[in-house]
């Protein structure tokens, strides 16, 4: 990589690491503008993962970059019709969502791993579909979205540090600590909406 090329990598993570913070935060207070936050966040992040070779991850941010717009207007008309509230799933739904994941990361991995220069495959694989699993939990507001995002951001702080994108290593640890603060907000207003 060029100095110039990692000067604008370095700029562009910046950017993106300021709107990915304001997108947690305001996922934390049930604002709706977070989506706002994370398509600009994830635009950027979709130049920086493909640059860093993170394919997997790439693919990630094509997808936060759709499930953004899609969160906007499910929240929007949940909000108009007053219809969506926090909610909890039960230990077997969770059983079945950790299979699941386990399954398709090892896939994903495997296929990286074969077809790819990626770097971290497994890791790459696993933050992915794991990524998707809690990005649709958020857009329908289960409280347990905060905890798989925990064990995500953990993996994360190490997947981007061992490819120099130390912003945003530094990002994840930042999302695991908004991520506990954003379970205990959820739980608070879940409560207050019983």
């Amino acid at each position: 990589m060029s100095f110039f090329s990692e000067i604008m990598i370095f700029n562009l993570e910046s950017i993106a690491v300021l709107f990915s913070i304001l997108y947690v935060v305001l996922v934390a207070r049930e604002n709706i503008w977070c989506w706002a936050a994370a398509i600009i966040s994830v635009s950027l992040y979709i130049l920086i993962c493909y640059e860093a070779k993170l394919y997997a991850e790439t693919g990630l941010q094509f997808f936060y970059l759709i499930m953004a717009v899609i969160g906007y207007f499910f929240w929007k008309v949940s909000a108009d019709k007053k219809q969506l509230n926090i909610k909890e799933l039960s230990i077997g739904n969770h059983a079945l969502i950790l299979f699941v994941g386990i399954v398709f990361t090892l896939v994903l991995g495997f296929i990286l791993t074969i077809y790819t220069q990626a770097k971290l495959p497994l890791l790459d694989s696993f933050t992915t579909v794991f990524s998707i699993i809690a990005t649709f939990m958020v857009i329908k507001k289960i409280l347990e979205n905060w905890l798989y995002f925990i064990a995500i951001d953990l993996v994360s702080i190490y997947l981007y540090s061992s490819r120099d994108l130390q912003q945003t290593a530094i990002l994840f640890v930042l999302y695991a600590i908004i991520a506990c603060i954003g379970y205990y907000n959820w739980i608070r207003l879940m409560e207050k909406n019983a």
